[in-house]
């Protein structure tokens, strides 16, 4: 991303911040280093650096002096250090009239995207006068809002999927019939054919699961562990990807079938209940937006789990209900989780998530996910909503 100083300068004055103060070593802190442009590889950084962009005025770096050049592409005044004396001199001169600064830090560790900066750096920044509060927020404003043609990318990549998961389900009803012994790798394998058939690329390959193994929310099968997909089986597939270019955004998506004609009543129960959580999350942040009121990522969680606890599920949850996306499948806005953490963040316009709620047993597993973006016209779902299990053969 390219920085842009007087964005985010209006942004700390809006929230009452006196500046945001990026730092990494060593790679430790991928945000900062996206934020300050040096990506995930390349300009090497071997020594602590710190990039303040304050409320008003001047951004100030600090750096290594046998790295002094790691930051000049970036506007403001750079100072140098070589010692650790030097380096805690430098950081009082640079956090110089801050009271109040952003850092890559989550009380409690409350969003693990976003905790990033070590405990005894926090404890350097207070000793330097400056208390630091998480900048969670600013990390969704200027790392989580798709390009301007985000939803365009993503609507793209979502028809993909969705006529990938049709193949899949087709080539499993075909094997059946014709009584072709077929493996959960084996049609992973068929499914990442398609993928480039499709020109979807993605950053691992989509889940294939059955029976026992889709109680596993992670489950992935190898050519050696894979089991076989026998009749009258439950079937998971959980895939995402993006158009092969610069910038493209992440559709993600998860699907239900069974391999006979006649769905068992506890698959039914269990999926009539994700399904239901999954509407109900939807519906809140529809209906908070519609209102004019802000929504967090918690709120869409708790209503979803609440539907899975009232019809007497609490116990096979196993994770939140969704989560950001972007270019990355895992982005870095805000999560729908009161869960695993409590994602305070605001769900913003502009952005995208997925809602994907799941019930995991030791003899199967059921999960529906969808995607919402948060367009011009407001928050909508970006594919069709599974409303059954897919029977995939006939009596």
């Amino acid at each position: 991303m390219s920085l842009d100083v007087p964005a985010v300068q209006a942004a700390l004055r809006a929230a009452g911040l006196d500046g945001w103060l990026l730092y990494d070593f060593h790679g430790s802190n991928p945000v900062s280093r996206r934020v300050a442009g040096l990506g995930t590889t390349g300009h090497m950084t071997t020594r602590r650096w710190f990039y303040l962009v304050p409320a008003s005025g001047e951004p100030r770096a600090l750096v290594h002096k046998i790295e002094r050049r790691a930051l000049a592409h970036l506007p403001g005044a750079t100072v140098a250090y070589a010692g650790r004396v030097e380096l805690e001199t430098g950081l009082r001169q640079i956090l110089t009239g801050c009271a109040i600064v952003a850092m890559e830090y989550s009380p409690r560790a409350a969003i693990p995207y976003v905790s990033r900066v070590d405990a005894g750096t926090i404890e350097l920044i207070h000793d330097c006068g400056a208390s630091v509060v998480s900048s969670g927020d600013l990390v969704q404003q200027f790392e989580a809002l798709w390009p301007l043609d985000g939803l365009e990318t993503h609507r793209a990549a979502s028809e993909r999927l969705y006529r990938i998961k049709d193949r899949a389900f087709d080539f499993i009803a075909a094997r059946l019939r014709d009584r072709e012994p077929t493996t959960e790798f084996d049609v992973q394998s068929a499914m990442m054919s398609w993928f480039d058939e499709e020109g979807l690329v993605t950053d691992a390959a989509p889940i294939v699961a059955t029976q026992e193994n889709a109680g596993d929310p992670h489950y992935q099968p190898t050519a050696a562990s894979a089991r076989s997909i026998g009749a009258n089986e439950v079937v998971l597939l959980d895939l995402w990807g993006k158009l092969a270019r610069p910038s493209a955004v992440y559709a993600d998506i998860s699907w239900m079938g069974f391999t006979g004609p006649a769905i068992p009543a506890p698959v039914e129960a269990a999926f009539a209940a994700v399904r239901d959580a999954r509407d109900a999350a939807v519906t809140l942040v529809q209906s908070a937006a519609a209102g004019g009121r802000e929504v967090r990522g918690y709120e869409a969680d708790a209503a979803a789990r609440a539907v899975l606890e009232r019809a007497g599920f609490g116990s096979a949850i196993l994770h939140r209900t969704g989560h950001s996306l972007g270019e990355e499948v895992h982005g870095n806005g805000a999560h729908l989780d009161d869960y695993e953490t409590k994602d305070e963040r605001r769900l913003l316009p502009g952005t995208g998530f997925t809602v994907e709620p799941g019930l995991y047993f030791p003899t199967f597993g059921v999960r529906t996910e969808i995607n919402m973006a948060w367009g011009p016209e407001g928050p909508e779902v970006t594919g069709p909503r599974q409303t059954a299990v897919v029977p995939l053969l006939n009596a």
